[in-house]
């Protein structure tokens, strides 16, 4: 089982994504073997959170199986949450600037679902120390940490912040990833502390799972990050 924790559907303005849509998504998806994906519409994560997260929701429902929907929780506009149809919830500090640790998300930590958050070394918003005080603060709700802080010069770093709160997983996706750090991460944080994520549509997701199925892992490790993991977390089956 290939689980992909960190997708997304829909266009953003800033960047060039060739094929927003679900149907793109799946047909990789098909051609690579991924069995699921978690997505959140990048509307959500932009102007408008409640319309997105319907969107986001409606493409589930097309596709049963294949989409978990990450709900996004804007901490200005207190997007309402709920348990029904998701995976948990979806958070990203610096597009809505405001610090992960910030008591505006306390309605997202007292709600108890997984979270995924967008996590940047070095910015005000989401660096990884963040992680730290939010997870010493909720040992109960499972977080991950998105790019794991996304640039390499703080992945080791990200992992050692991490190192003594188990509710936190580092998530692996982004363009400066590579297969040898996804395989130092699993050796700094144990494999069963690092999930799969591509960050697709955004990034092609057959160059996100090709860097973990050419990691230097053993396979026990390999299948731990590409799914296992990620389906104890959430409580899914094959």
């Amino acid at each position: 089982m290939i689980l992909d924790a960190h997708g997304h559907v829909g266009t953003w303005p800033d960047f060039l994504i060739p094929d927003p849509t679900a149907e793109g998504l799946v047909a990789t998806m098909d051609r690579i073997g991924v069995t699921a994906m978690g997505i959140s519409h990048l509307l959500a994560v932009g102007p408008d959170a409640e319309r997105g997260n319907r969107l986001a929701r409606e493409i589930a429902e097309r596709h049963p199986g294949r989409f978990g929907v990450w709900q996004v929780h804007n901490p200005h506009h207190r997007t309402p949450l709920t348990r029904d149809g998701v995976w948990g919830v979806k958070l990203h500090p610096d597009v809505h600037h405001c610090r992960l640790d910030d008591p505006r998300y306390d309605p997202v930590w007292e709600f108890g679902l997984p979270v995924l958050a967008h996590g940047q070394t070095e910015s005000p918003w989401s660096d990884p120390e963040q992680f730290a005080t939010v997870a010493a603060r909720h040992p109960d709700v499972p977080i991950l940490m998105g790019h794991t802080g996304l640039w390499p010069y703080g992945f080791a770093r990200a992992a050692r912040l991490v190192a003594d709160h188990p509710n936190v997983y580092l998530e692996v996706c982004g363009s400066k990833s590579t297969g040898r750090w996804i395989a130092r991460l699993a050796e700094l944080a144990g494999p069963e502390r690092v999930v799969f994520g591509s960050d697709a549509c955004f990034l092609d997701l057959r160059i996100g799972y090709g860097r973990l199925a050419l990691a230097p892992l053993t396979p026990a490790a390999r299948a731990l990050i590409q799914g296992a993991n990620l389906a104890r977390l959430l409580n899914l089956t094959s």
